[in-house]
């Protein structure tokens, strides 16, 4: 990869998702990690943190793949919180919204949450 950024971009990160992409081992969430956090683009990747909070807390609906769950969370977060969404949505899936026994007595948006096997406080 290091050969073709350095032949085909003179060894600078391209800024379009088309370009990173196009680089070996560079797929959709790569690019948009690289875009938000290197170019504050409004890209929003989503990995499994993401794609299971946002469907737990009620922010994507019957979205089947990262993509569709992409396509609604954008929709609805403002553009400039966009690149930071995806580092809220991961931590608190690391952290708080738990895959296998969420730390929901502990959750700041409860009260919110679509999750309908809330955990007990």
């Amino acid at each position: 990869m290091a050969c073709e950024l350095v032949s085909r971009f003179g060894g600078e990160v391209p800024e379009s998702n088309d370009d990173l992409e196009s680089l070996p081992g560079v797929g959709r969430k790569t690019a948009n990690v690289i875009s938000s956090i290197v170019y504050n683009a409004p890209a929003l990747a989503v990995d499994t943190h993401v794609f299971r909070v946002a469907a737990r807390i009620g922010l994507s609906v019957k979205a089947k793949t990262p993509l569709e769950t992409e396509r609604q969370l954008i929709r609805y977060i403002p553009r400039d919180l966009i690149p930071r969404a995806h580092h809220w949505l991961i931590l608190h899936g690391r952290y708080v919204c738990i895959a296998r026994k969420p730390k929901c007595g502990e959750c700041g948006i409860r009260e919110f949450c679509a999750f309908k096997d809330k955990t007990e406080f």
